[in-house]
């Protein structure tokens, strides 16, 4: 059975939904869900991988991330980038994955997928998949909740609004300045950090001193900034206020 073929026949489920997984070492497919597949990566994925290496957000994205360019898109593709001998996730192990309280978006909802409507669907072939015949049982949102989802639907919200808006509005952007800000802002935290604040940002916009601190320790409160002033920028949306 191809993977559409499967796809087509699994079952939308609401966050009420019952179903059983749980994956160990002890299965014989533990860690093949990490090969060969395709993982996008989000800024908050980004923000996320960097912290738990200890590297810049620059040497993670030379290092671990592939950039696509992608036509009449503002914002670039960014996917992880596999090892090129057997296609492997870089971060597995023979013990597992060794960012895993850090683990992209969707390697933290497998064997779950989202639809658009916001219904969920098994992405795992149960023949390949042994979690799947697992006894443990629980409602998908209890479940979300439990892989720490929450945060991670919270930031892919504010970036989706952008990317949405970008689509919707089909902006004439040609400047490629424009877009090189843009994806800094979102993927490059710590280069982001540096413009606002060893530049003359702080002169030009009305920001209170605690957000201010917060900006400067947390990366969190840095990546809704970001958001906020492309929102700004982009579309003139009144997220932030320029001084007099």
């Amino acid at each position: 059975m191809s993977n559409n073929d499967f796809d087509s026949k699994t079952e939308r489920m609401d966050g009420d939904h019952v179903f059983a997984f749980a994956c160990s070492a002890e299965l014989p497919c533990f860690t093949k869900c990490c090969r060969d597949v395709a993982i996008i990566l989000t800024p908050y994925d980004v923000l996320r991988l960097k912290n738990n290496l200890r590297i810049t957000s620059e040497q993670f994205l030379e290092k671990y991330a592939i950039i696509v360019p992608r036509q009449n898109r503002l914002i670039p593709m960014v996917a992880l980038k596999m090892n090129g001998s057997n296609k492997e996730c870089p971060f597995v192990a023979k013990e597992g994955c060794t960012v895993y309280q850090d683990r992209p978006w969707p390697c933290r909802v497998f064997p779950l997928d989202m639809n658009d409507d916001g219904t969920f669907r098994t992405t795992a072939d149960p023949s390949l998949c042994k979690g799947l015949k697992n006894e443990r049982k629980q409602r998908i949102s209890d479940w979300l909740i439990e892989q720490g989802v929450p945060v991670y639907d919270e930031m892919n919200v504010l970036f989706s609004k952008i990317t949405s808006q970008l689509l919707s509005q089909e902006l004439d952007i040609d400047n490629p300045q424009i877009s090189k800000m843009t994806f800094m802002a979102l993927y490059n935290l710590d280069k982001f950090k540096k413009f606002i604040f060893e530049s003359t940002f702080m002169d030009r916009f009305d920001i209170d001193t605690a957000r201010i601190e917060k900006l400067k320790r947390n990366d969190l409160e840095l990546l809704k900034f970001a958001f906020e002033w492309i929102s700004f920028g982009l579309f003139g949306e009144k997220t932030l206020s320029i001084k007099d």
